[in-house]
């Protein structure tokens, strides 16, 4: 039975337990994301409680009145198998409505998520390895600002299923301490541009947009090349040969994969200038 269950918004003051949920069930989330993510959409995190216990938490965020992505769907071990995350789910479900709604899923979840009529795309392909880069001298890199803000909003505009100012407002915010942003400007235009944020372990590049490979290659050694020493985490959809390429060029090995998923139509997003999604909870 689950009628005790009490589905609830999370807070802003709480956005930081979904993040610690993911963190020990080993997503290694970012240790600033909480902010970008909760602006992304304040009403879209939601908490099952049971007496007043929390107990599962899922994130359905809306972007704009078309396209949605679940996320962070997580049950205390102790309280699973027993109805009470069909139950969240449906409430971020009906949250999101007639929306398209995306997703990352392992493969053990796709023919789950499948009964409820997402159906999968493409592969997702984490890459990890040992930063060898350094930040290459080339004026054409302009390091994020908010003088750049408005040219990056208009240049994501082509790579993501719908306007989302707010988080890449925050994600790309030059102020804070774990991460960097560098975008690729040639002939007065934005080409290309990335974000490297640091993780509980590592450092993980996202997103990652570029016009050709050529430019996909120099800001990802701008960004790998602030962390040189460390460990990169580079997230790369497939279907994105020379993204696979990069990775492998750059000694970066496959250490994980989710199955992009849509319910609705599927987004026409050019996947061949895609080399990182931004993360997986948030799409």
């Amino acid at each position: 039975m689950t009628a005790d269950l009490t589905i609830r918004p999370l807070r802003g003051d709480e956005i930081h337990i979904p993040l610690n949920m993911a963190q020990e069930e080993g997503w290694n989330p970012g240790l600033e994301d909480g902010t970008a993510f909760f602006a992304a959409d304040p009403t879209g995190y939601f908490a099952g409680e049971i007496d007043g216990k929390l107990i599962n938490v899922i994130s359905a965020v809306r972007y704009g009145d078309a396209f949605g992505f679940i996320g962070l769907y997580i049950c205390k071990r102790e309280f699973r198998t027993r109805g009470y995350g069909h139950r969240i789910w449906d409430h971020a479900m009906a949250y999101l409505g007639s929306r398209v709604i995306g997703l990352d899923a392992v493969n053990e979840q796709t023919a789950s998520y499948a009964e409820h009529g997402f159906k999968s795309k493409y592969r997702n392909i984490r890459q990890t390895g040992t930063s060898l880069c350094d930040t290459p001298m080339d004026p054409r890199l302009a390091p994020l600002g908010q003088g750049l803000y408005p040219s990056i909003r208009d240049y994501d505009l082509e790579f993501f299923p719908a306007p989302r100012p707010e988080f890449l407002q925050l994600w790309t915010a030059p102020m804070l301490e774990t991460r960097r942003g560098f975008a690729f400007v040639e002939d007065g235009g934005v080409r290309g541009y990335g974000v490297i944020r640091q993780c509980h372990e590592g450092y993980k590049i996202g997103p990652l947009f570029a016009d050709t490979p050529e430019i996909a290659d120099t800001l990802f050694r701008a960004l790998a090349g602030q962390v040189k020493g460390q460990m990169v985490i580079l997230d790369t959809p497939e279907p994105n040969a020379a993204a696979l390429l990069l990775a492998e060029h750059y000694e970066l090995s496959p250490e994980f994969e989710t199955f992009r998923m849509y319910r609705g139509a599927v987004p026409d997003l050019p996947l061949d200038q895609i080399y990182g999604i931004t993360t997986f909870e948030l799409g």
